[in-house]
């Protein structure tokens, strides 16, 4: 599923129109975005946990030359489900 079909199925779900739910998610992906940028972790109890963590400077290999490389540190994001969710897709 999309972004696009997501809104398509709530709209139906909850009888709002397409530019309000767009709206909504598009507050919820900023907020999000944002909370992680500022290191903090974003807790949806029973869905799940998005933890922000840092990725360390690590050597890697250029696929076209051989030649090595050192991939720069970076923050990156990580989805931990959480117990509803995994109930929900072990029926």
């Amino acid at each position: 599923m999309n972004k696009s079909k997501l809104i398509g199925q709530i709209a139906v779900d909850t009888g709002m129109t397409r530019a309000a739910i767009k709206a909504v998610l598009n507050s919820f992906i900023n907020n999000t975005t944002e909370a992680l940028q500022e290191g903090d972790t974003v807790v949806f109890q029973g869905f799940g946990t998005f933890l922000p963590w840092e990725q360390t400077e690590r050597p890697a290999r250029n696929p076209q030359t051989g030649e090595p490389v050192m991939i720069k540190p970076r923050t990156s994001v990580k989805f931990r489900a959480g117990s509803d969710l995994i109930k929900a897709l072990n029926k």
